[in-house]
Parts: C-alpha cells; structure tokens; sequence
C-alpha cells in the first residue's frame, strides 16, 4: 500500500466509519457542511463500513437526483439524503429482525435487515445502477479469509479469493452485509458461483474452491473499524469521519466470563483503532497526505479554527451524545437532531482547521437545526 506522497493521485477520498444509528445521523450531519462547503460534488471516493454504509448506500442511490449546481452544491440534499434517513432512523429495526429471524426458519435477521433497506430506503438496485464517479464502496469482513471483503460497482471481493468483476449484488446486500454486527445481525452467508471470481495478484486462497462458494460476510468496522484502508494511499487529501463508539474506561471490570470476554473484544478493537489513527495522523504531520480526522468524541478546542467565528458546542453534550447507544433502534426527534448538528459542527471545524483548501464555497456555519443548538 502506497503511503508516501508521491505515489498519491490528486483526489477527494471520504471515509464514514459505523455506530448504528448514530453514526447515520452523525454523517448525515458531516455530509450536511460538505455540501454547503462543495467538497461533497468533488469527491472522488467514498468509503464505510456499519452506520456509515447505511447513509452511504442513500447518498450512493440518489446520487443523480441530487441536483449539483456550478458550484458543486446538492440542490435537494434535504430531500434525497436527509429525510429518507431521518425517517428510517425513528423505526425499530434490530430488535423486530432479530425476533422475525428467529421465528422463521426460511429467514436469518440479516435477511430481515437487508429487505428493511429494499423497502424503506431504496436500496433493492443493483451496485451497476451506481454512478462511475465518485466511486462508492462498502466494506464488509470476510469471516472465513479473515480480510476486508469489498462491494463496489466495478468489483465485489478480498485480495485472498479474488474479485467478481461487475457484481450484480443489489446495494441493500452489500449494505447489510457492512452493517451485520455479530452475532446478532451477523454474519451473513452470501452463496455465490466460484467461477464467477477472477484471479488477483496475492490471492493465495483462489485455488480452494470452498472459499469462493460461501461467503460469512459481518461489519466492516471488525477488521478495519474507520472504513479507511479503500481510501488511505490513494489520494492526496483525506477525510475520515469517526462515530465509533469510544473506549469505555471501566474500574469496575468483573470476572465474570462473557463480560471479560466482551472486554477483550473491546480492548483489541480499541488498539486497532488506536494504530490507524495514529497512522493517519502521522501522515497528516509528515504532509504525505492533507486532509482532517473528526471523531463523535472530538474536542472543537483542539481545532485553531475555534478561535473564528463557530459554532459554540457545550462540552457536556458532545459526551452525552458520544455515549448514545449504537443500535438501530428509533431514535427520538432531539437525537436526531442533535447528532445532526454535532457531525454538522465538528467537520465544519475540523475542515476550516486543517482542510481549508478544500472549500469551493464559502459559507458561515449555522446549526442545522436551530431548535436543537448545542452550545
């Protein structure tokens, strides 16, 4: 993987990582001040895994009705992205799969799950109805080669097994596919034809047939929780939006077996996380890459651009609404709201601290939801 900056072609890359729910409503909110600033037309790749890939799979569909105007602005952004997520953020929906999956034999919950998105939010069209550019990509984990397994218009597949050029997979599949967080929703077991792959260089599984046969697809954020490996490398300017769930810092850690379990999780996906920041950072310091890092949990105070004219945060919401829950479960109309104006916010300073050059357009932040200001 290229990571110095002569190797990088010029370029716009984007990466939405997952959180449930939350994460939707908190992309929506940087997706919101990217396209008041018109980085979001001028992008020419986006990348995401869980939450992320939900909004992503919206912005993706209805990429042609957004009505880019001369200056790279989504004319109907509210109608085509927010709304639709907004309403599918107020719906339980983890908790109806998971109980339709296990009263129907013939239907595991990611089933259930994947035709929530046909019907609620469009996505039953397939990856090749998607525009060329910018490229969309959807990251899911490969439980059985033990790699990223990536769904795009051109490609579906992991360095491993190979690719399939030109994949029919709807987008709801790829989709749910990057948002089955196991065991509950995930893995989700796509079969698939082996002569339907073709051979890559390093695919050191491709002559075991069984690999091309079934696939045991879960979230994306289990091998890379940021959605950032499609895009690192690639381009000169990066963008990475984080709605993760923060480590919890926890004195009271018991000895009870599933709990420590479920500790030991954490505390190895946490150190994941932790690498490819620091690796993403270290970039950034070198100037190998531009761009900027925004997460759920971030301090606007860290950013210089805090010392302009902003939007002031109270330092109490941002740790209320890192600590939402990460389900897809309904969310309240504040929630909703408020996670808006918090992703709307902490891009807005991130990009004019770090990523100014990005701007096409010059506009005052302003609270997305006035009702609903966090300050």
């Amino acid at each position: 993987m290229p990571l110095n900056a002569a190797s990088r072609e010029k370029g716009i890359g984007l990466a939405l990582s997952g959180g449930g729910f939350r994460a939707v409503l908190f992309h929506v909110g940087v997706l919101w001040r990217l396209n008041e600033l018109g980085i979001l037309g001028r992008l020419d790749r986006v990348s995401s895994i869980s939450g992320g890939s939900i909004t992503l799979g919206v912005v993706a569909t209805r990429w042609s009705q957004l009505a880019f105007d001369g200056e790279q602005r989504a004319q109907r952004f509210d109608a085509e992205v927010v709304q639709p997520l907004r309403d599918f953020c107020s719906r339980n929906i983890d908790v109806s799969s998971v109980i339709t999956g296990a009263l129907n034999p013939f239907r595991s919950a990611g089933d259930v799950v994947a035709q929530a998105y046909r019907k609620h939010l469009g996505l039953g069209v397939s990856l090749q109805t998607l525009p060329d550019h910018p490229r969309f990509v959807f990251n899911a984990t490969n439980y059985a080669t033990g790699v990223s397994f990536r769904f795009s218009k051109p490609f579906a597949g992991d360095y491993r097994i190979g690719l399939i050029p030109n994949p029919g997979f709807d987008v709801a599949t790829a989709v749910c596919c990057s948002s089955a967080f196991p065991p509950v929703l995930g893995p989700i077991e796509l079969e698939v034809k082996p002569e339907d792959f073709t051979r890559v260089e390093g695919a050191d599984l491709y002559d075991e047939i069984d690999f091309r046969r079934r696939l045991p697809l879960g979230d994306g954020g289990v091998y890379d929780n940021l959605g950032l490996e499609t895009v690192w490398g690639r381009y000169e300017d990066i963008l990475v939006s984080d709605a993760g769930k923060p480590f919890d810092i926890d004195a009271g850690v018991g000895t009870v077996a599933p709990r420590q379990l479920l500790r030991t999780m954490d505390i190895g996906l946490n150190q994941a996380l932790a690498l490819r920041k620091r690796m993403l950072i270290a970039a950034y310091e070198r100037g190998d890459a531009r761009g900027a890092f925004w997460a759920i949990n971030g301090n606007p105070a860290d950013y210089p651009a805090m010392e302009l004219p902003g939007l002031p945060v109270a330092a109490e919401r941002i740790k209320d609404l890192a600590a939402i829950r990460t389900r897809l479960d309904r969310f309240k109309e504040q929630e909703q709201c408020e996670l808006i104006n918090w992703g709307y916010a902490i891009s807005d300073v991130a990009i004019r601290s770090r990523a100014s050059h990005l701007a096409f357009r010059t506009q005052a932040p302003a609270w997305p939801y006035p009702g609903h200001a966090l300050g």
